[in-house]
């Protein structure tokens, strides 16, 4: 059985790559995509593949990435290679942008997506605490929360508000709802 890409969505701040890490350690069948990502090493938060934006435009004109996209002044990419992973059964998590899920569906045909959803205040809170952005980037990005998702994308809604545990047993119920079952 092949394995499905799981795209895990939502403003910045609302908890995407502790909520993928938890979820990976919490399920066999679940792996982490390393993105590559046009970010200086080293600032926090997921471990991600850091180049420089030549870089990253050479890798793209070869065809190495399955989905990349602009986003906050940098660009990210999921490597090519994933689909060999999912061939091979595994599923596997992507943190991904909501404007990406159009082209993401095409290229995985069995996309789940869990958007996370957290109140302002629990988002201000983490932008503010993981010290990456400034007071500016932190508004601008929190004017960006409620982003639509695009037209056709199925999706469903988790909060991230409360406890983690709370929200992985969620999404473990939404991912493998037949291991429930059994």
């Amino acid at each position: 059985m092949a394995g499905r890409l799981i795209a895990i969505v939502g403003p910045s701040g609302v908890g995407k790559d502790s909520v993928m890490e938890a979820l990976a350690k919490a399920h066999p069948r679940l792996g982490l995509v390393k993105r590559v990502i046009t970010r200086p090493k080293g600032l926090g938060g997921e471990d991600y593949e850091p180049v420089s934006t030549t870089e990253f435009e050479s890798r793209k004109a070869r065809g190495a990435f399955a989905l990349d996209w602009p986003a906050h002044g940098l660009l990210y990419g999921i490597p090519k290679t994933v689909h060999d992973d999912l061939a091979n059964g595994q599923d596997l998590l992507a943190n991904l942008s909501r404007a990406v899920l159009p082209a993401a569906q095409k290229a995985f045909p069995d996309l789940v997506t869990l958007r996370l959803t957290a109140s302002d205040a629990t988002l201000r809170a983490r932008l503010s605490g993981r010290g990456r952005e400034t007071a500016e980037d932190i508004e601008q990005r929190l004017k960006r929360a409620d982003f639509p998702m695009p037209a056709g994308v199925t999706y469903t809604d988790l909060s991230n508000d409360g406890a983690i545990d709370e929200t992985i047993a969620a999404a473990l119920a939404v991912l493998y709802s037949e291991d429930v079952l059994t």
